[in-house]
């Protein structure tokens, strides 16, 4: 009889453990961060597939790229997507965090736009050119201009290269770093900018038309690095709602978005 009681107590636990799991996506509310553009505008596509399936997904916006990655370490957001994985590696090294990919989402090609000086064969000697001053995306901006033969990297120069890295510069360029968020904003003021796909995006620019120039988005090097991916703090990996959002976003309602709404400015790696 004992054996018996013990064998039903038992079931019954298993039994509320399995149904606790199922609770914990139906019906369950996850918030995540995101750069206002592309990622929030393509998270709330995804967010109508979730709402399907009883999960709430509430979006937040952030205007820089510190805030959100914060936040999912402290627990006040479930997730986030706005970065590239070599923006992710830096960022935990710097800041001792514990943030991990869950899933690779989409790229955005990096840019050079005109400022005061209209093409690349007029820039002058002593001309001024703007680009991110983070870590990851300074080297990436660097990897750009060094592609246009505008400067030359030193040969152990890598994903976190800055302006020291620079071991020829033929025109005397001025290489200004400046906030990723600014950068379209003080484009009237340089003659170049080297801008963030989001915020050339967010500003009315598209890097696949309006570009003087733009990464080989067909480089492995380039989709390898700098795919945007969705992140959670280390050890929600098997959140079963944040893999239902994984699921989402990459969709063919999602795909078929991106592809019209950017005109190439995103592009879906799924």
């Amino acid at each position: 009889m004992k054996k018996i009681v013990k064998l039903a107590l038992v079931l019954t636990l298993v039994l509320s453990i399995f149904s606790g799991c199922g609770a914990s996506k139906k019906g369950s509310t996850i918030k995540v961060g995101a750069s206002v553009t592309p990622h929030a505008e393509i998270l709330n596509v995804a967010k109508e597939i979730l709402a399907e399936k009883g999960i709430t997904l509430e979006v937040v916006e952030f205007s820089d790229y510190v805030q959100p990655n914060t936040n999912v370490e402290s627990g006040d957001l479930d997730a986030n997507y706005f970065q590239h994985i070599q923006y992710l590696k830096q960022f935990n090294e710097d800041r001792g965090t514990h943030i991990v990919s869950v899933a690779s989402i989409h790229y955005e090609p990096f840019g050079i736009f005109a400022g005061k000086t209209a093409s690349l064969e007029e820039l002058k000697d002593g001309a001024i050119i703007s680009v991110p001053n983070d870590g990851t995306n300074e080297a990436r901006a660097l990897m750009l201009l060094e592609a246009q033969g505008l400067i030359k990297l030193k040969e152990n120069a890598d994903f976190s290269a800055t302006i020291l890295d620079i071991a020829e510069n033929p025109k005397n360029l001025v290489i200004k770093e400046i906030e990723a968020a600014q950068l379209t904003l003080s484009l009237q003021d340089v003659d170049l900018a080297v801008i963030n796909g989001n915020y050339a995006i967010q500003a009315g620019l598209n890097a696949t038309t309006d570009a003087l120039a733009i990464e080989d988005k067909d480089s492995d090097v380039i989709k390898n690095n700098y795919t945007n991916i969705l992140c959670v703090k280390e050890g929600n990996e098997k959140n079963p709602a944040i893999l239902e959002l994984v699921n989402a976003l990459k969709s063919e309602k999602v795909k078929t978005f991106i592809e019209g709404k950017y005109n190439g400015a995103v592009v879906p790696m799924f």
